[in-house]
């Protein structure tokens, strides 16, 4: 087993001139380096938390707690001058956002930014707030007690336990977790396992193990997460893992640990294409179509131990970085590491051949991808269960990505549609649904389209369908949108290059 990310090197003391900066290999320096010179500047000292880095550092239009979370973590392990009185600044802040409001569904997780807010008389879920903030801040906290414990006041430490403590039982009461909900579910079996140790819980040690054991047989059934290809939610399963793997006081919890993480790499070697430097489709839920472009989860995986001409991530000096809000994660995945077998290592580096992935998940779901040299495609058979587009819907069920004739990535995506089902096979992309379907085309300069043949810089597609009518758009950022009315049926075919 490869440990890419060398876990004895203390990573984050990158900016400081030391034998760190010497001892860190290229990509970490490059990326935490970044990330941190990032996180400096939007420190504002007076109220204690980042600027949102999702937004310029100028804008300064709100703080960002969960971001604050990570800002913690990483100036424990820097420890540079000031860095451990910054960092206990910015836990107290943090703590002040824990919301106390028993019996409601929101009980115990934080507001997302102090500007935020009070939580409205007839709330809306993701809208108004975030449950999901309990675990992702609880992660920030155990990590500053398990690893830096010794830097903190001691005074804090108790804090973030009650903290973490009344953060897990107001996700018990509330009842609403699965373990299929599999990013949140990792993260709250390794809290569980963490505070039941510490505070002596038995209770919450046999929890733990139990979350651990159900979210393992949820993922046997199908050799697969019902979060399926996510570019952003495998780097949190990553996480979640390589935390169980890592820090479990619970032998099975890391065991389990250890090897659901190794599986998920494979099976994300399957799906991913290195000459593209892209995951192929489709997509349970994504926040893109080019890791190239923003800042997806399992791209900074990558970057922080691929070289940055292979890695499927954006410059890391970009300041117009899209999703940059995850850019931030960066420290705390260096901290942790991941551990990717060498055989994955090689087929994320170079692109290893054409193939067809074909994968049966949960729900009655079928995801099928076509990777060749020049061009890719992925879909997803819903059994007419879902369909695209929406509010909230982050799902892409049919995709195609190709190498363009300056190199870059062209991709297509349906984003709007009825329930449907989509098949991808050699070359082909096969969808059936009842209604008006939408997709929308990136692509450099010179694309053109009609009826039944587009003609895309490096790709020419056979398009064909049964709509009573089409038409094409174009958007103010220049992408194209083509719509069928009232079709039932449309195939795409890429041609030979």
């Amino acid at each position: 087993m490869r440990t890419p990310l060398a876990l004895n090197i203390a990573l984050l003391s990158l900016l400081a001139a030391t034998s760190t900066l010497v001892s860190a290999s290229t990509e970490m320096r490059e990326t935490t380096g970044a990330v941190l010179k990032r996180l400096d500047a939007y420190w504002d000292a007076r109220a204690g938390f980042l600027w949102s880095p999702s937004s310029p550092v100028d804008a300064h239009t709100h703080h960002n707690v969960r971001s604050t979370g990570w800002y913690a973590v990483a100036l424990l392990e820097r420890d540079g001058p000031g860095d451990r009185e910054r960092a206990a600044q910015a836990l107290r802040s943090i703590l002040t956002q824990q919301i106390d409001a028993p019996g409601e569904p929101w009980h115990a997780t934080f507001y997302r930014s102090p500007e935020e807010p009070h939580i409205p008389l007839f709330p809306e879920l993701w809208r108004d707030y975030d449950i999901n903030w309990r675990q992702f801040v609880g992660v920030a906290f155990a990590l500053c007690i398990i690893e830096f414990e010794d830097k903190l006041p001691a005074d804090l430490t108790p804090k973030l336990l009650a903290s973490i403590e009344l953060a897990l039982e107001g996700e018990i009461a509330s009842g609403r977790l699965r373990p299929d909900y599999t990013n949140i579910a990792l993260m709250q079996a390794f809290l569980l396992d963490f505070v039941g140790h510490r505070l002596d819980r038995p209770d919450w040690r046999e929890k733990a193990t139990e979350w651990a054991v159900a979210v393992a047989e949820a993922y046997d059934e199908h050799s697969a997460f019902e979060e399926f290809n996510s570019p952003t939610y495998y780097g949190v399963d990553f996480m979640g893992l390589t935390l169980w793997r890592k820090y479990a006081r619970d032998s099975q919890i890391r065991e389990i640990g250890a090897r659901l993480e190794a599986e998920l790499w494979r099976d994300t070697a399957e799906f991913y294409h290195a000459g593209m430097r892209n995951l192929c489709g489709p997509y349970d839920r994504s926040y893109g179509m080019d890791m190239t472009h923003y800042a997806s989860l399992l791209g900074l995986w990558l970057r922080l131990d691929l070289p940055a001409e292979i890695a499927p991530f954006p410059p890391v000096d970009d300041p117009n970085m899209g999703h940059a809000h995850d850019f931030n994660y960066a420290p705390l995945f260096a901290i942790i590491g991941t551990e990717i077998p060498e055989d994955v290592v090689d087929a994320l580096s170079s692109f290893s051949g054409p193939r067809f992935v074909e994968r049966e998940l949960p729900r009655g779901r079928t995801a099928t991808a076509w990777l060749d040299h020049d061009v890719m495609l992925g879909g997803t058979e819903t059994g007419f269960g879902r369909g695209a587009g929406g509010k909230h819907n982050q799902l892409h069920p049919a995709t195609i990505h190709w190498i363009q004739s300056d190199g870059s990535i062209g991709w297509i995506l349906l984003t709007s549609a009825p329930r449907l089902d989509a098949r991808a096979s050699k070359r082909r992309l096969e969808i059936k649904a009842i209604g008006d379907l939408t997709f929308t085309i990136h692509s450099s300069d010179g694309a053109s389209f009609e009826e039944n043949a587009w003609q895309l810089p490096g790709l020419q597609l056979e398009v064909e369908h049964d709509a009573l009518e089409w038409e094409t758009s174009q958007s103010e950022d220049g992408k194209t949108s083509v719509t069928f009315f009232d079709a039932t049926h449309i195939v795409i075919t890429a041609a030979q290059p």
